[in-house]
């Protein structure tokens, strides 16, 4: 800011709302204690999920800090801070609490307490958030993005981990996309740690640590935070240093300073970028060895060819019918998982993905008119945002210019990155999402920005404190109950998936041995399933494993419970049909393919369910020629390749049967072994010549697994099994 321009500006801003309480009930020092644990901190065990354990904790913190802040204020008479920008999560809350009525329930209410929670982070940072208190929740976020640094390269570099995960590394997230979203979008706090810094031995400690947040975001290979990661490096940053240079340390350093924060940080990222990764999990994915191998060649990955972003078009074009489709109600908040199988392409399946990749397009498909308002009032507001503080008018604006440009810098990394992910529904990029969103209304309460849209004062006194005391008590109360029940539910139905798949892996399900094993795990998912019939993730899970072992009562009735749900998963009702055709209840089974043909006719589930149902109900014939008319069209699944090879042997084609044994090998290679023997079956039946099939069946035995053998001997014809376990003589061994 020119220094007349300064000069001229008056030092207070007559229009300035009260300034914060000086007494916040530490409000906001738990709040940034929040920032620091949540990413920091991460669940040892299989019987917790990582954003189960991050959500308890911005929860029960948001509620604490405002029980704390109304408790400070008890006697309070003077106004305390509204915004107009309070209003856009509210009016999410609202719309999900009314899509409850009319929507899916369940998955409206989470929309609902998610963006309560949301409304309160951004009303205590509204009331608490001054410019030393902004100092502290920095330092915080960028303590906790250190944190998760340091488990994700634990990860990278040795290939160990305390936490259950998916993709590595992940740090404490549940996915590295997860964990270098949250970072990525630290990024500026920590960068304006280091341009206050004023003693050199802060400098350099603050550089080292970014190169090596960076090198972290780097490891990971998410191309989404990698494109915000090179905005905000090459463009934002620069351009906010530059900016704000005169509240700022950086342009009183010595010219050596400022020449050895940027080598530093550099010289880090160079010196911990090469470093080989020894996790074989990353090795094998074959994107580099080392962190900047593994940046960089993500980065030049992105383009239209990609997979991850073919399969996201996917998502996003049966978003659009959506929102063609119901442009002003929404499908409700929260049931885009439950409604995508009814607006996807023909032919394609996208029941495993619960989320769009892109929270703008899924606000929209799910609220409606309520998402529209939200996304256009939201991003005025920051576009008058980030005016008002490019051109600061006067000496206090000027102060907070560095504070709104951070600010404004983390919530474009974050709509960057909402692009091609979800955000938004992690609890601590939500809540990073929230304190940014309070952070800028704080400040424009100072800086007299105040009108009906903009802050203005909220009436207060004893009377309002105790009645939302009150209020605060009873939702400390219901997150306490919420919290213990899915915290059950969820131990309960991994414990049930655990010990389900140690009866699978035993080889032998049926055996005595494994029966109290498996009445447990039936036992656990019947009490998990009574604590949160909702819980999509998991549950199928077992049912699975239990159709593996025969016991087709049970995974119906499991999968049945799904659909109660989540009534249009396809191949949920493909599973079920099954388990009701294989105990004999053909006109149960029926219905479900009526039902699944209905949502998606072409779906590889539903043409193969139809083959096992026609052959089934004495129609072979019918369903030889469903079975070649999906192969022709390419439409196939295991399922449907497996039955047009059973098929057609039966009917003696023996053409179309190696040709279905072909495709089923292609497609899943793990199904080799048992194929070799079963083409000796056939090849000896075609020529009448048991001695045909030998080679065969010694070739599937010698591919086979120590676990399959066993099942894959049996299926030896005995009079050739001598001749097929002995050794074959060779112009070695006849000497």
């Amino acid at each position: 800011m020119p220094a007349a321009a300064s000069a001229a500006s008056p030092a207070i801003v007559p229009r300035a709302l009260a300034p914060e309480p000086a007494a916040d009930g530490w409000a906001s020092t738990l709040l940034a204690l929040m920032m620091f644990l949540a990413p920091g901190l991460g669940f040892p065990g299989e019987e917790m999920l990582q954003d189960t354990l991050k959500s308890i904790i911005v929860s029960f913190f948001t509620l604490v800090a405002a029980g704390l802040f109304l408790l400070a204020q008890k006697d309070r008479t003077a106004p305390l801070r509204w915004h107009a920008v309070l209003w856009l999560p509210l009016l999410l809350c609202a719309y999900a609490l009314g899509s409850m009525a009319w929507s899916h329930a369940y998955l409206a209410g989470v929309e609902a307490v998610r963006w309560f929670v949301f409304a309160v982070i951004a009303w205590l940072g509204l009331n608490t958030l001054n410019r030393d208190r902004l100092a502290v929740l920095a330092t915080c976020i960028h303590a906790g993005a250190l944190a998760a640094a340091m488990w994700a390269a634990v990860q990278f570099w040795t290939g160990s981990s305390l936490f259950p995960q998916g993709a590595n590394p992940a740090s404490t997230f549940v996915n590295r996309n997860f964990f270098a979203e949250f970072v990525v979008c630290t990024l500026p706090f920590s960068a304006l740690l280091l341009a206050r810094a004023r003693r050199s031995g802060s400098i350099v400690l603050m550089a080292a640590l970014i190169g090596f947040i960076v090198t972290t975001i780097l490891m990971t290979g998410t191309r989404a935070a990698l494109m915000a990661l090179w905005l905000q490096v090459l463009v934002v940053l620069p351009l906010l240093a530059w900016r704000c240079r005169a509240q700022l340390a950086w342009p009183q350093w010595p010219r050596s300073w400022r020449l050895l924060a940027p080598l530093v940080l550099l010289g880090t990222v160079l010196a911990l970028g090469f470093i080989p990764s020894h996790n074989q999990k990353i090795l094998a994915e074959g994107h580099g060895t080392n962190a900047l191998e593994r940046g960089f060649q993500r980065t030049q990955s992105i383009g239209p060819k990609d997979y991850s972003l073919g399969v996201r078009m996917l998502m996003w074009q049966a978003t659009g019918d959506m929102i063609r489709a119901r442009p002003l109600s929404g499908v409700g908040a929260g049931a885009w998982e439950n409604d995508v199988p009814l607006y996807q392409a023909e032919g394609s399946q996208l029941e495993t993905d619960y989320y769009v990749h892109n929270e703008f397009l899924q606000l929209v498909a799910e609220y409606g008119l309520a998402g529209w308002a939200f996304l256009l009032l939201l991003f005025a507001y920051l576009l008058q945002a980030a005016w008002r503080s490019w051109r600061p008018d006067s000496d206090e604006a000027a102060a907070d210019q560095p504070w709104r440009g951070v600010l404004l810098c983390s919530l474009l990394a974050l709509f960057l990155v909402s692009n091609i992910g979800f955000p938004w529904r992690m609890a601590t990029t939500g809540a990073l999402f929230a304190l940014c969103l309070g952070g800028l209304a704080a400040s424009d309460a100072r800086l007299g920005f105040t009108s009906r849209w903009l802050a203005r004062p909220l009436r207060w006194s004893p009377v309002v404190s105790r009645g939302a005391l009150a209020a605060t008590a009873l939702c400390l109360v219901l997150a306490g109950y919420i919290t213990q029940r899915a915290a059950a539910a969820e131990h309960k139905l991994v414990m049930a998936v655990r010990l389900a798949l140690a009866v699978t892996a035993s080889g032998n399900p049926d055996d005595p041995r494994m029966r109290a094993t498996r009445n447990e795990a039936l036992q656990l998912v019947r009490e998990g399933i009574a604590l949160n019939p909702h819980y999509r993730k998991i549950t199928p899970m077992v049912g699975d494993e239990a159709a593996r072992w025969g016991d087709w009562e049970n995974a119906t009735w499991i999968w049945d419970s799904v659909l109660g749900s989540r009534p249009h998963i396809v191949a949920i009702i493909g599973n079920a049909a099954r388990g009701y055709s294989s105990m004999g209840r053909q006109d149960e089974a029926l219905a479900l393919l009526e039902r699944a043909r209905r949502i998606q006719p072409n779906a590889p589930t539903v043409r193969s369910l139809e083959v096992i149902l026609l052959a089934r109900t004495g129609q072979e014939a019918k369903a030889l020629e469903a079975a070649k008319a999906a192969m022709a069209a390419n439409i196939v699944d295991y399922d449907l390749a497996n039955s047009l090879f059973v098929l057609a042997w039966r009917a003696k084609d023996y053409s179309t049967a190696r040709q279905a044994l072909a495709r089923r090998v292609a497609g899943w290679p793990a199904s080799s072994a048992e194929a070799l023997v079963q083409l000796g079956r056939m090849t000896a039946e075609e020529y009448n010549d048991q001695a045909r099939g030998i080679e065969y069946y010694r070739r599937g035995l010698a591919a086979a697994s120590p676990a399959e053998r066993p099942a894959l001997l049996q299926l030896v014809p005995a009079e050739v099994r001598p001749q097929v376990l002995a050794q074959p003589q060779t112009s070695a061994n006849s000497r």
